[in-house]
C-alpha cells in the first residue's frame, strides 16, 4: 500500500483572505491568489511545506488550539543566541500583525521558545 507524502493544513477563520496573507509572510509562502472571500489557500513555492487552506466558518475561536505550528526560527541555536533569533524573528512577526503571548526562557530541561497569536488570535510558537 502506498503512504500518502502530501498534507494540508485547514485553518477555520473568520476573514481567509487576511489570514493566508499573514501566513504566506510568516513562511516566505507565495501570495494567495484573489477568490470570492470565502476561502484562500497558500503554498510553499519550494513545494517542500504544507499546503495551507483558509475556510470561512460562521463561529469564532472560543479556546486554545488543539494543534498548532512551531516556526522553526532557532533551530539548531541554544542560549542567548536561540533567544536572540527568536525575538528578532518575534519583532518581524509583530510588525504584520502577530501578537506575542510569552516568552518562555530556558530552564535545566527546554529551550527558549515564544508563545505567539496570528492575526486571529490562532496560537502558534517561535522554536
Amino acid at each position: 500500500m502506498a503512504s500518502i507524502k502530501k498534507i494540508q493544513v485547514t485553518f477555520d477563520c473568520a476573514e481567509p483572505p487576511r489570514v493566508a496573507r499573514f501566513w504566506s509572510e510568516v513562511l516566505g509562502y507565495d501570495e494567495p491568489p484573489e477568490t470570492d472571500g470565502s476561502w484562500s489557500a497558500c503554498n510553499d513555492p519550494s513545494g517542500v511545506g504544507p499546503r495551507l487552506f483558509f475556510q470561512r466558518v460562521p463561529e469564532g475561536k472560543t479556546v486554545k488550539n488543539r494543534l498548532h505550528i512551531d516556526v522553526r526560527a532557532g533551530t539548531g541555536l541554544v542560549g542567548a543566541e536561540r533567544l536572540a533569533a527568536l525575538q528578532t524573528e518575534r519583532a518581524r512577526l509583530e510588525a504584520i500583525g502577530a501578537v506575542c503571548v510569552r516568552v518562555m526562557e530556558a530552564d535545566e530541561e527546554n529551550e527558549s521558545c515564544i508563545v505567539m497569536q496570528d492575526v486571529e488570535g490562532n496560537e502558534f510558537c517561535l522554536d
